[in-house]
């Protein structure tokens, strides 16, 4: 990891966030070609930049988590809403480099840190309150959203770009199509609520997906379970959704009568508290 403070070079007459270049510009300053490895798709609508900013609610006086900025269109709007700090996490040195102009227009309150967020404990890296705030990488958002909701109250919200159909999973209820893991272990931390949705044409390159952006606002109080059962009775459950929880969850051994659950149900009729019910069970066996 390499944390890079940009200090914001020795210029004059071009000072200041109204004269910062084009998106396109720095785009192709930079040589920033979308790399697909990287899961790259930039959004250059800073009209939808700074919607997604006011989704994420009042930032004056929050400090703000950024991954994958790119060439910082979300990153000059979180900015430009009064965010305090905006820490910003991009593995691509090309980028990293691009956003030395927003450090300029903004001073002391752009921090770029070089790495990849997957190995990062993204919260030790601002002070709270804090907040993520990201049009995240669609190959790598399911991670790095189960890795912050293991913490999530480490975080005032997190509003995140998902594509539409990891979007529509994690803000499913029981007995719906997309109702599964990501609903259970999602909800069961936050609630997610669905902000707009964002056409594949806003992005270049463009994917084959639409986008939505959520905001999940961590719980105060959750259902009483413990993460490592609850996953794996998630786990179990989903994994054969087709089958009856008698079949899918024998290899727990979970007395599924006594614990108030119909053997044969089946994953997606269970409400979060009967998931969290088995996974207390599950617990007091280890």
């Amino acid at each position: 990891m390499i944390d890079r403070r940009i200090t914001p070079p020795n210029r004059a007459a071009d000072a200041g966030p109204a004269n910062l270049r084009p998106l396109r510009e720095i785009i192709a300053r930079y040589g920033l070609s979308p790399r697909r490895g990287l899961g790259q798709h930039f959004l250059l609508d800073l009209n939808l930049t700074a919607r997604i900013a006011r989704a994420a609610g009042e930032l004056r006086g929050r400090n703000v988590i950024e991954v994958g900025p790119g060439p910082g269109g979300l990153t000059r709007a979180l900015l430009e809403a009064g965010a305090d700090r905006v820490v910003a996490v991009e593995r691509d040195r090309r980028c990293v480099a691009a956003l030395e102009d927003l450090a300029f227009a903004f001073p002391q309150r752009l921090v770029v840190v070089e790495a990849d967020a997957l190995a990062l404990d993204v919260a030790k890296l601002a002070r709270p309150p804090r907040r993520i705030v990201s049009n995240l990488p669609y190959n790598i958002s399911v991670p790095l959203l189960l890795g912050w909701l293991r913490h999530a109250r480490d975080y005032e919200s997190l509003t995140l770009m998902f594509q539409k159909e990891v979007a529509e999973r994690l803000t499913a209820g029981p007995s719906t199509k997309a109702y599964g893991r990501l609903s259970v272990m999602a909800q069961w931390q936050c609630r997610v609520c669905k902000q707009f949705d964002v056409d594949r044409h806003a992005f270049v390159p463009q994917p084959k997906v639409h986008g939505s952006v959520l905001t999940l606002t961590p719980r105060a109080q959750v259902i009483e379970a413990d993460w490592a059962p609850l996953e794996a009775v998630v786990a179990h459950a989903f994994g054969q959704r087709r089958k009856m929880l008698r079949t899918s969850l024998r290899p727990l051994g979970l007395d599924l009568a006594n614990l108030g659950v119909t053997g044969t149900a089946r994953a997606e009729e269970l409400a979060i508290e009967d998931f969290c019910r088995l996974a207390r069970a599950l617990g007091a066996r280890s």
